[in-house]
This record gives structure tokens, sequence and C-alpha cells, in this order.
């Protein structure tokens, strides 16, 4: 079956249709991971996005259920070179097609990747129209042109959890797979933040010795401190951090109280809590592979990534300082408050996909959680 992908800027793409059938906007991205589509599926944070998969081949390991990293795919359409019919690996439960389907994902295949991918890199990330049931370029054109971009949206909402609910499950072994720690004492109560969060973020936590709780995005302060945590940590998730006011009131209002961990968005989100602003960027970094210096020990580390926006280093006020920094473009990484117990970073030292660089961040939070205990 034929599908098409147009662009509002004109440009389209024809190609064969996988996956579930249909028609769907989002703003057009692509991700450079050569492994992990299942995560990236998965990734609340690609709410509202086309994502376009630079890896010429997808699927050949298949789909199992332990590698979701939230409760469904949250993505608006997914663009591959080549969708692999047959995988082959001893985890697959099945294809990349049939989940897709069941899940009621649109696909497009076969379309040029590089040409687009280069495209979006010259004119930037945008509206696109992905359809297997309306094949008229210039009538899809012109629906991506109506169809909202992604600033100024709250897509928080639409992917936070309803309800807060307990975590107790640790990192994946090979021979067990996830453990449960419900009956594991963990001596330190965390309270995340949903605005998106991954489920290798949360087994991250666990694993390092923490009871976590998981809120709801627009649960205040005064309800978290009610829960009386040793730590807050704010998630990843999708979109524009602006228009989330909720939850920069609720992080403000945490400020000096506890120690505060952010990732991602949770990341833009504490900037913008101290004072700071954000701004998009032409098409974003999502990918497995991009440097990133620590400045405080000089290591540079690969990181995972997937975000459109980043904080503007010079709208950031004396009391914060900028403890990493992106070494493609020089954006802001990490930040870090000189007197509150507060930091963040831009990139997922979860590691799902990716490289386990920067795992230890998730052991400084436990040693700034601690330190803030013995200074009370």
């Amino acid at each position: 079956m034929k599908a098409i992908l147009a662009l509002a800027d004109g440009r389209y793409f024809s190609g064969c249709s996988f996956g579930a059938p249909g028609e769907v906007n989002g703003e057009v991205v692509f991700n450079t991971s050569m492994a992990g589509y299942q995560e990236i599926l998965t990734d609340p944070s690609y709410r509202g996005e086309i994502v376009t998969m630079t890896y010429p081949q997808i699927g050949n390991y298949g789909i199992n259920a332990e590698d979701v990293e939230s409760r469904q795919p949250f993505l608006s359409a997914f663009v591959v070179k080549e969708a692999c019919p047959f995988p082959s690996n001893w985890r697959s439960e099945q294809s990349l097609d049939h989940y897709l389907k069941a899940q009621g994902i649109v696909g497009i295949e076969g379309i040029d990747t590089r040409a687009l991918v280069k495209h979006i890199r010259d004119h930037g990330a945008q509206v696109g129209v992905v359809s297997s049931l309306d094949l008229d370029p210039e009538s899809l054109i012109e629906k991506a042109r109506k169809a909202p971009g992604l600033v100024g949206r709250d897509l928080v909402r639409e992917v936070s959890c309803p309800q807060a609910y307990a975590w107790n499950q640790g990192v994946w072994q090979r021979e067990t797979g996830y453990p449960d720690l419900s009956r594991h004492k963990r001596p330190l109560k965390i309270v995340a933040y949903d605005f998106g969060i991954k489920h290798n973020i949360l087994r991250s936590l666990t694993h390092a010795g923490c009871h976590v709780t998981v809120v709801p995005a627009t649960t205040s302060a005064a309800e978290v401190m009610q829960m009386a945590p040793d730590g807050v940590f704010l998630s990843n998730g999708p979109g524009d951090p602006e228009p989330i006011h909720y939850a920069q009131d609720a992080i403000g209002q945490l400020l000096g109280k506890i120690p505060l961990f952010g990732i991602c968005l949770g990341h833009q989100l504490l900037a913008i809590a101290l004072g700071g602003k954000t701004y998009k960027l032409k098409f974003g970094h999502r990918g497995g592979n991009q440097p990133v210096l620590d400045k405080a020990s000089g290591r540079v580390e690969i990181t995972a990534q997937n975000h459109g926006f980043a904080v503007d280093p010079a709208s950031l006020g004396p009391e914060i300082e900028i403890s990493h920094i992106n070494l493609n473009d020089q954006t802001v990484e990490g930040i870090s408050h000189k007197k509150y117990p507060a930091f963040s970073v831009q990139y997922h030292p979860e590691a799902s996909p990716g490289p386990h660089d920067a795992h230890y961040l998730f052991e400084r939070f436990i040693r700034k959680i601690k330190e803030h205990k013995k200074s009370l």
C-alpha cells in the first residue's frame, strides 16, 4: 500500500505503508541511533513527533515486552528506509510491523531517509503529514501547513500518569529479567514527577536504593512535601517547556527545601524555575552518540539525547553554574545551583537506548540527598 510523507515547506516523499494505516501529523525529526528503536517508539518525549530513523534497516531484532519504556508508544508516526519483516533474535516476540499495527501507529518505509534528514538539517524540523489514505501531495502539504507545531503546546498533560503509584522494579538481569524490589530495604524516599518519564530512569533510581513514588505532572509542591521525600526527581517529557507553568511553579516552591535532580525536560523546567529561558533548536539532538563535556572533571561523555529545545545560557543568573556543554554545538547540557542542592542534565544517563557513560549522575543525586540530610 502506498503512503506519502509531506512537509509544510512543500517537499514530499513517496513510500509504502507499514504498521497501522491512517493519516497523522506531527513535527518531523530524526534519530541517529543504530539500535534501540523499541525504546524510541515508547519514549513519551516523542509525543507530537514523526520520528525518522537514519539507520537504514530497522526491526531486524524484533520487539519484546521487556524493552518498552512506557505504557504505550506516544509518537505520531515512524519513518524508516527499510522495515525488516523477518526479525532474528532470541528475545524477539513479534515483528516491528505487527507491533505498530497492534498499537495503532502509522509507519512509512521505502523513502530516501538520507535526503529527508539532509533536508531537515538544512531547513529545520517542521510539521509534516504521513498518510496512506490521502495520496495527493498538494493536499497533504496544505494539511501540514495548517497543523499545529510544538511551540506553545502543553504535551505533558497527554503523557503523564493519571494518579500516583509506587515503582518497585529494578534494572534488567539476563538470567532473571527485571527483579521485584518491593521487599528490599531502600532507605531513601524519592518523589518522581512524571512529565513523560521513562521506565529505565525509575529502574536506575530503585537500583540506587531509592523507594520511588511517581506522581502526576500537575502535583503541587505542597502535596509533594506532605509525602516527606528525601529528594525529588524531575523527569523527561515532550515538547516546549515554556507553557508548563504548573511544573515551573512547583519546582520554584521546592527549590532550597529538598534536593532536586532533573533530566531533559526536567532540566529545562528547572532552568526556567531559576529564572532562565529556553529556545527551539533548528533540528534538535536525538541519538545515542552526542559528546558532552563535564566541565568539573574535564571528562567527555558519549550520551543519549532526545530534545528539540535548549536552555539559553545568557538567561542564567550568577547563582547558576553551567556544568556540562555539548561539544558539537556548545549548547547547555547541564546546570547546577551554587547554593541549593539542585542540578540537572539535558541528556539521558539511564541509557535506554545509549551508552552508560553518564550513569554516575544517579549516584551524584544520592550523595546530594545524604549531604542535605546531614545538614538538617
